[in-house]
């Protein structure tokens, strides 16, 4: 009798490299979509739910995604102070002038459980605004994404 059993990754036999990705002139949401999947490692064949698999990304050239559509003109944030009348509107080209980089951090983090494991892989997304980051010397392979 042969006893098959799945294999679960710990938390040490995980290797974790660094990915850089070009965000310019990608659409916002196909974009976000493969940088959550690297993130929670489910492009890997070890992937593990309860286990932190994924690759940190470097996200360089933030200010250069666009949105399909009238979306640009009609796409609003929302956040509230936590005091009554507190609710706070930004429109998407405000959000790209004052914090192009919150953008893409916010939309992956739509993406991703809601929990420590959650908040803990999404550590190790690192966006930039412009073409230049701090992380050469983690040697980061550019992939290029379908989005």
């Amino acid at each position: 009798m042969i006893s098959k059993s799945t294999h679960y990754a710990k938390q040490g036999e995980v290797a974790r490299n660094w990915v850089l990705i070009d965000a310019e002139g990608k659409v916002l949401g196909r974009l976000a979509t493969q940088i959550a999947m690297i993130l929670r490692g489910k492009n890997k064949p070890q992937y593990t739910p309860n286990s932190d698999c994924g690759d940190f990304v470097v996200v360089i050239n933030a200010d250069k995604v666009q949105l399909t559509g009238n979306k640009a003109d009609h796409k609003t944030y929302y956040r509230h102070t936590g005091y009554n009348g507190g609710l706070k509107a930004e429109s998407f080209r405000t959000a790209m002038e004052k914090h192009p980089e919150k953008v893409i951090e916010r939309a992956v983090r739509g993406m991703f459980p809601k929990t420590t494991l959650g908040r803990k892989q999404l550590a190790k997304l690192k966006v930039y605004a412009g073409s230049e980051h701090p992380h050469a010397a983690q040697n980061p392979v550019k992939i290029e994404v379908e989005a």
